[in-house]
């Protein structure tokens, strides 16, 4: 499998990918991605090169998208001094799933944030998901805190404010990697 930058042609299939998995969670009791994602933000993230799709031959099995922007109100002015890449929107497609692909992908992200000069790995979870939480914990990520007030629409709780990182490192992902270098990180990351 090879991980290559994600294209705007990529979005439709990103857009399904995510109601694949809002459904695939609704089953589960979960209401995380209940909402649907703006397609003009997602379109966005994609032309500032920091998604990228895990590609079995011509099948898109997975995506990932790596940033040095860390979400507003969630990492304190300390922690963001510390030079950190944020994973969000980890997503594995139903048919490619139980082989480790979202361990592997996050294998590749420590890899490249490290290779970028930053020293964590950073994520932020859905609050109310405490299997997707023990999933992060079981890959090598510690709990730093919840963040539950400032995020929500009309003054209401964070969703998504689960916050762990790891150690940013090298690791062997197994993918072909055809993606450019990573930037490095500079101060004003």
């Amino acid at each position: 499998m090879r991980i290559t930058p994600a294209q705007p042609s990529d979005l439709p299939k990103l857009l399904a990918f995510r109601e694949e998995a809002a459904a695939w969670l609704r089953g589960l009791g979960s209401d995380q991605w209940s909402r649907p994602y703006p397609a003009d933000r997602l379109l966005a993230t994609i032309e500032a090169g920091t998604v990228f799709m895990l590609r079995d031959q011509e099948v898109t099995a997975a995506t990932i998208t790596l940033t040095s922007e860390a979400e507003d109100g969630l990492w304190t002015d300390g922690e963001l001094s510390e030079p950190s890449m944020f994973v969000n929107k980890l997503t594995v497609a139903r048919t490619h799933a139980g082989q480790d692909l979202g361990g592997r992908l996050l294998d590749w992200a420590g890899d490249r944030s490290h290779h970028a000069g930053a020293k964590w790995l950073r994520l932020d979870a859905w609050t109310t998901n405490r299997g997707l939480q023990q999933y992060y914990l079981r890959q090598g990520f510690t709990h730093v805190r919840t963040v539950v007030e400032g995020g929500a629409v009309n003054g209401g709780p964070r969703v998504s404010g689960w916050l762990a990182q790891r150690a940013a490192q090298p690791t062997s992902h197994g993918f072909t990697d055809e993606t450019p270098a990573p930037r490095p990180l500079t101060t004003a990351d």
